[in-house]
């Protein structure tokens, strides 16, 4: 077994090999941040469940490993393997990444609107830094997040999206993380920056398989601006290895009526940690978090959302679902928190988690902070069953109990699915839905043509 100060120091030497090798050719305001971030992961080191974010989640697998910074190289991968996890060409870009580097060979680049730039992180680091200088690294905060920290410290590629001022994708842009077989734990670290102009409107799907069933690690982090008048939907679908450990922040910070929306779909891992931060900045600004995680086996998710209301005339509606089954385990934790000045805000969150074995276990805790005192805000949780009337009543139409239990289960998760309005992911997704439930506990796998599986 390996002590977690050990781990800890292994990073820290990663980190100064990581230098040697690179790190350093960059933007000195980089190479700042890069170094203060490396200095408070050893600082604050692993969270435990002393920590009260992390009461419900123990990171203790993922300090005990030591995991190898993931190399780059596609290993013979070729898009026509990836077809599973794309869309056609319903995209205006695709962009893949694979062990967390870009790869031109696989990405597809169409015909994008003047001004709108959909490229690696690495690239433009590289060629024009001052474009990614003022939003990098300024929105999710790395002093009091040890995951973002290190995160941060080894960040060099992921995608770099820039939406100008007015101007409107008619169809989304698509960001493909994929781990391959290694052999051996490894870890990536997606960094992935959206910004859209004032009067601007972007879809993202952003999305994580695994091929194989390899123990690694992915600690992503994706931060998105949103102008005066965006609108950004965003939606995050995790279909990681069934081995794999998951710990993901996104962070949006939106500018006066602008509209937000998330979609955040949980399908695989074996250890997923998802937080999701929204900062309200300015007046009348609209707000959706929508989320869904269909667990099984001994997986375990956990999802934290904080919307912070800082300004009036704004309002939040949240709605997470969680299907349960197996020995997995689930936590939900969502905060509104309303600030002093964020008078007439309109909130609402909501948390709904239906068990399918009794060995399941789901802890949540919605909470409301409210510091204004003219609002309008609820929040509230329910853990429950299938209906034992609904089974009857379907029985008694013919179907037998299997069957019964499937189509009330697809019901109720079926409402977030049908919340996405890109045809071919809500489709896909509908189908993983049916798949899952009509395979009982066994997590259905991605068969690509390469012949490799991803949940």
């Amino acid at each position: 077994m390996v002590h977690v100060s050990n781990t800890i120091d292994s990073y820290l030497s990663d980190f100064e090999l990581f230098e040697r090798n690179g790190a350093t050719t960059g933007p000195s305001w980089l190479r700042q941040i890069r170094r203060s971030a490396i200095a408070s992961f050893a600082e604050l080191g692993f969270p435990t469940t002393r920590h009260e974010e992390w009461k419900y989640t123990s990171v203790a697998p993922i300090s005990k490993i030591r995991f190898k910074p993931a190399e780059s190289g596609i290993d013979g991968l070729t898009a026509e393997a990836l077809a599973g996890a794309t869309f056609g060409e319903l995209t205006s870009a695709r962009l893949v990444f694979v062990n967390g580097q870009y790869s031109p060979a696989l990405s597809s680049l169409r015909s994008l609107p003047k001004g709108v730039i959909a490229t690696s992180l690495a690239a433009a680091l590289n060629t024009d830094p001052a474009s990614v200088e003022p939003y990098l690294a300024r929105n999710a905060s790395f002093q009091d997040h040890p995951f973002v920290a290190l995160s941060t410290a080894f960040m060099r590629d992921g995608a770099f999206v820039h939406v100008p001022k007015g101007t409107a994708l008619a169809e989304p842009i698509h960001l493909l993380f994929v781990s391959t077989r290694r052999g051996m734990a490894t870890v990536s670290y997606p960094r992935n920056l959206i910004v859209a102009g004032d009067d601007s409107q972007l879809v993202i799907v952003e999305s994580y398989i695994g091929l194989g069933n390899d123990v690694y690690f992915t600690n992503a982090v994706t931060e998105i601006v949103g102008g005066k008048n965006a609108v950004i939907a965003h939606h995050k679908l995790e279909r990681e290895s069934q081995e794999a450990f998951h710990i993901a922040t996104v962070q949006a910070h939106l500018d006066r009526r602008s509209n937000f929306s998330s979609r955040s779909i949980d399908l695989g891992g074996a250890l997923v940690r998802n937080d999701l931060n929204a900062v309200l900045a300015g007046e009348g600004i609209d707000c959706t978090l929508d989320g869904l995680y269909l667990v099984t086996g001994r997986q375990h998710v956990d999802n934290h959302t904080r919307i912070d209301h800082v300004m009036p005339h704004c309002s939040s509606r949240e709605l997470y679902k969680g299907v349960l089954d197996g020995k997995s385990r689930g936590v939900f934790n969502g905060k509104i928190y309303v600030h002093k000045d964020a008078q007439k805000t309109d909130a609402k969150q909501t948390n709904k988690n239906l068990l399918l074995s009794e060995d399941a276990v789901i802890n949540t805790k919605p909470q409301l902070e409210i510091h204004a005192n003219d609002v309008k805000c609820t929040h509230g949780s329910t853990i429950g069953q299938l209906d034992q009337d609904a089974i009857f009543y379907l029985r008694s139409r013919g179907l037998d109990l299997a069957t019964a239990r499937r189509l009330l289960t697809y019901a109720f998760a079926s409402e977030i699915i049908s919340r996405i309005r890109i045809e071919p992911l809500r489709a896909q997704l509908e189908n993983l839905l049916a798949a899952r439930l009509s395979e009982g506990s066994r997590p259905v796998a991605l068969r690509s043509s390469a012949g490799e599986d991803a949940p």
